[in-house]
């Protein structure tokens, strides 16, 4: 199989690819390499056609984001130079908020003080930067007032840093592969990502807009549109699979083997621009054909916006691995519509109290299917996200709740015919007869029989491509990644991983599971390397001076 490896491509060992296999190449369209990227400013990255190569492909690329959904998508918006500044026409509800603000209003937010903004402000992220950009894009948004954005934004093309977007699918990352009969939970405003609005968007591709809630597939088809209007599909490359993610620590002195046949002089050269410490990405891009062409890249930062809906989380009891148990709501989706479950006498069990439960309740009981809801809280546990949610704005979710709180199982009534709640239970067992073994609070213990079991109670990132498995950059090492329980430890202001130099997360996995506040991300991570970029040229400018360069 061939590779496309920047190390490889030093000694100019490149494979040449015939018409057909175009469209597989790997990252062929990665234009100029971006000259000594230690120290000379940065060029902006033209867009280049796919066939062509360029065969000084020597250098490190400043940034790889892992992740194509919003976050990454946001990330990449700043990154390619859009910048925002306070509005001269809009006023912050926030008085010294406000004031704060124009203390620097001839700056961008990207260059001002973040901490300093961020303080004292409150919102439902543990974030601050998260908080303080969701409050400038959407003031007082959770006290119900749809304020407009007090930002305007400006392309500011010498602010380019150059970067790669990878992602499984198209921009819009997991979005594409929701299910489409669900309402989105938040507000399609609160959906939208800077510049581009979403009410405008949408009202130009339907009608009638009824309510403030939109369909997952038209949040998808958003992303990937904005994508495309903000001219970055430069930066995105889609069909790609990361399957290392490594520390490169090398010695000055240290002459790679593969670079054996590179001139003394340039291998000088390449020694006194070389960097200690960068980032080893390999992976696959999967082509048309359905086969793998790998790659290697190498980069001073890594970014990681995956999501954490990779990997659905598992009960880890026995039978769980029988075909009936279903562990994601596509999966159930595809069984009913395609007949599976159609005329089943014996319920469905679905474990779980959050959203995505929630949605596979509705399913079922919109298709006739009985349901089973087993759940380990008590349905008055305040920390229920039912409770967090306005009746009037999600009524849907309002009614699993009720039948969640006034159908419960009792030894008297048995099951009910459409929906039973098991309130402070667990599930024991699956058994190859398609039974299943539940466990009350009590100890008290009952055996169902089955149609199918769902079992939605969360997901975690895929980070196989770390060492660890990533475990390492959580607050708790020795535990897996979670959005809500175990989140990536972050510099609050910069986002950058704490136990590990040059990576940054953002979105999900350092809490912020809703759009709203994963914005607040991509404007640390923007920060944080513009100013080191800064620090790196005026370091080059000074030297120069020093040794007589004009």
């Amino acid at each position: 199989m061939p590779v496309w490896c920047c190390r490889c491509s030093l000694a100019g060992h490149f494979r040449n690819y015939s018409d057909t296999e175009t469209e597989g190449e790997i990252f062929n369209s990665l234009v100029q390499y971006f000259g000594d990227n230690l120290g000379q400013k940065v060029k902006a990255m033209p867009l280049v056609e796919e066939t062509s190569l360029l065969e000084d492909s020597s250098v490190t690329l400043p940034v790889v984001i892992i992740g194509n959904g919003p976050s990454g998508i946001c990330l990449s918006y700043m990154l390619s130079g859009y910048r925002p500044y306070l509005s001269s026409e809009t006023i912050h509800p926030n008085t010294i908020l406000h004031s704060k603000l124009e203390e620097a209003r001839h700056l961008s937010i990207v260059d001002q003080d973040l901490e300093y903004l961020s303080e004292g402000l409150e919102g439902r992220s543990s974030n601050p930067v998260a908080v303080l950009f969701d409050t400038l894009l959407h003031p007082d948004a959770d006290f119900g007032y749809d304020y407009p954005s007090i930002l305007h934004w400006k392309l500011e093309q010498h602010h380019y840093i150059p970067h790669l977007v990878l992602g499984k699918g198209p921009p819009g990352g997991a979005w594409h592969n929701m299910e489409g009969s669900m309402l989105t939970i938040s507000f399609g405003n609160w959906m939208e990502l800077p510049g581009l609005k979403f009410k405008d968007w949408i009202s130009s591709k339907r009608r009638n807009l009824k309510g403030d809630r939109v369909m997952p597939e038209e949040i998808a088809r958003y992303y990937k549109h904005y994508v495309k209007v903000m001219g970055l599909q430069k930066n995105f490359r889609e069909n790609t699979y990361i399957t290392s993610v490594s520390r490169l620590y090398r010695d000055q002195d240290e002459n790679d083997s593969q670079d054996s046949d590179i001139s003394t002089k340039h291998l000088q050269t390449e020694k006194s621009k070389f960097i200690k410490r960068n980032w080893e990405i390999r992976g696959y891009q999967r082509i048309a054909d359905g086969s793998h062409v790998p790659f290697c890249l190498f980069a001073e930062n890594v970014a990681l916006a995956t999501g954490t809906l990779d990997s659905p989380a598992h009960l880890e009891i026995e039978g769980e691995d029988f075909p009936f148990v279903f562990h994601s709501m596509p999966e159930f989706g595809a069984a009913i519509s395609k007949g599976k479950l159609h005329g089943k006498v014996d319920p469905v069990l679905i474990v779980g109290s959050g959203l995505t439960a929630a949605d596979a309740v509705l399913c079922a009981y919109n298709n006739n299917i009985p349901v089973i809801h087993v759940f380990r809280r008590r349905v008055t546990d305040p920390s229920l996200i039912f409770k967090q949610l306005p009746k009037k704005l999600y009524p849907e979710y309002h009614k699993v709740y009720h039948m969640m709180c006034t159908q419960i199982y009792s030894a008297d009534s048995n099951l009910l015919s459409d929906y039973t709640s098991f309130p402070e239970h667990h599930v024991l067992s699956f058994k190859s007869d398609m039974k299943c073994i539940l466990q009350s609070i009590s100890g008290l213990k009952k055996i169902f029989k089955l149609s199918a079991a769902v079992v939605l109670i969360g997901s975690h990132p895929n980070l196989s491509f770390l060492k660890e498995q990533g475990c390492y950059l959580g607050h708790n090492s020795s535990q897996p990644i979670t959005c809500k329980g175990n989140p990536v430890e972050i510099d609050a202001y910069t986002y950058e991983c704490v136990k590990e130099a040059n990576l940054f997360a953002l979105g999900p996995l350092v809490g912020d599971n809703f759009v709203r506040f994963l914005k607040g991300g991509a404007l640390g991570v923007t920060r944080c390397l513009a100013t080191r970029q800064k620090k790196k040229q005026h370091l080059i400018v000074e030297r120069g001076g020093e040794d007589g360069v004009a």
